[in-house]
């Protein structure tokens, strides 16, 4: 039986994600893989591996879940290297604290996996994050000094549906496809 590698997020309109790829040129000679400009996304929940049957609940319950929220900004500020307070593996572009997002992604998560596990239980608010690249490890390492990766952004955005997703592994790093869009109210 086939499984899916499934995850609900935010897809970013067209505009912003060419606005991103001109913050990659920025740092084009550091030894990391960029996201390409399809996958650029905000996670909201992975799921991991899923049947068919799987995969039809989690379409129905995403779907009751979103359509009872309404459409939302996201403000997006800030490029550093991520996660805070750990060594780098990533460059992230960081978004304003955002309440509407918070709800949604708990409410999904309670829904998905029948317990919170983010905003309410862990008493700070979900970090709104893209992933522009993900570092190479070894590569990074042998840097003679490692890189300043800090610029802020004003970018701005309507929330108007939410996805599910499923990623194929490649050689060549992950590629996204949507399964379902789910539009807010």
């Amino acid at each position: 039986m086939k499984k899916h590698r499934i995850f609900i997020a935010i897809n970013l309109p067209d505009q912003i994600k060419k606005r991103l790829l001109n913050f990659q040129r920025d740092w084009a000679a550091l030894p990391v893989r960029w996201t390409k400009e399809k996958n650029l996304h905000i996670t909201l929940a992975f799921l991991g591996y899923v049947d068919n049957q799987e995969l039809l609940e989690i379409c129905q319950l995403t779907r009751q879940v979103v359509e009872r929220y309404q459409s939302f900004e996201i403000n997006l500020k800030r490029i550093y290297l991520g996660p805070p307070n750990k060594p780098a593996r990533m460059i992230w572009l960081e978004g304003e604290e955002n309440l509407s997002l918070a709800r949604l992604k708990d409410d999904l998560e309670k829904t998905l996996f029948k317990s919170s596990t983010s905003y309410f239980n862990h008493g700070h608010p979900f970090r709104v994050h893209i992933t522009l690249a993900r570092i190479r490890p070894r590569e990074w390492r042998q840097l003679p000094s490692k890189p300043s990766v800090e610029k802020e952004v004003s970018l701005a955005f309507s929330v108007n549906s939410v996805e599910v997703m499923e990623s194929y592994l490649t050689k060549k790093g992950p590629d996204y496809s949507r399964l379902e869009s789910i539009l807010l109210k």
